[in-house]
Parts: C-alpha cells; sequence; structure tokens
C-alpha cells in the first residue's frame, strides 16, 4: 500500500515547467492574496490581529474609514477565508481564522515545491535535462 502511494506522490512532483507556472500563478490570483493586496484592509486585519475578536465598531474607532468601509473589508477578509465572522445578537465578530490560513500557506509551500523540482529537472546545460 505504501508502494503506491510513493510512486503516486513521485508522479505527482514531476510537472512540466508550464504547468508548474500555471500552478503557480493559479495560487496568486486568489481571493486569499487579492484580499492582502489592499492596504487599508491588511490595516483592518491588523486591528482584528491586536484586538483578538472584536465587532466593527470596536474596529471602526481605531481607524479613520467609515463603518461602512471596515464591514466590506471585513466581508473581504471573511470571503477569503482569512478571518471568520460569528454572529451574535445584533452585532457580528470577526477573529483571524489561524487553523485556515495555516492550511493555505501549506498548499502554497505544495505548490512552490512543486514548482522547484519542475524548474531543477528542466535546467538547460544539465546533461539529459530537457526544457518540456
Amino acid at each position: 500500500m505504501d508502494r503506491g502511494r510513493s510512486r503516486k506522490k513521485g508522479r505527482e512532483s514531476k510537472i512540466s515547467r508550464q504547468e508548474a507556472a500555471q500552478q503557480c500563478v493559479a495560487v496568486f490570483d486568489t481571493t486569499f492574496f487579492k484580499a492582502l493586496c489592499e492596504p487599508a484592509r491588511v490595516a483592518v486585519l491588523q486591528e482584528v490581529v491586536l484586538l483578538g475578536r472584536a465587532d466593527v465598531a470596536t474596529i471602526a474607532e481605531r481607524r479613520p474609514q467609515d463603518r461602512s468601509v471596515i464591514t466590506r473589508h471585513l466581508q473581504q477578509l471573511a470571503m477569503a477565508g482569512i478571518v471568520i465572522a460569528e454572529k451574535e445578537g445584533r452585532h457580528v465578530f470577526y477573529r483571524v481564522d489561524a487553523a485556515a490560513i495555516g492550511k493555505r500557506l501549506e498548499g502554497i509551500l505544495a505548490i512552490t515545491q512543486m514548482l522547484e523540482a519542475a524548474m531543477s529537472s528542466n535546467v538547460p546545460g544539465k546533461s539529459g535535462a530537457r526544457l518540456t
């Protein structure tokens, strides 16, 4: 059983440069990274990290933007899986989803390792190496 897994795993790590490039670009073209491209949104995320768990009003007190803008940023962060929104009565509290962020980063690391393997196995000038 382990042999089958190791063979399958070995096949998965051997991908062409084109496939590796497509996967790499796909990783960076996600809601996760798009959510982190906006400096004001990153500042809102920083407030959530500093506060641990907070509602929009508490975060808005600490930021120069209107509550509606803070709400929109928090919704984007929630859609990207960076924060979790928990409704309690009329209030919505936000906290960082560290587990989801960790899983996302592990996935990015795995794709980066596949890219590195594809690039090192296809280096021009190495004997027997060819570009695909």
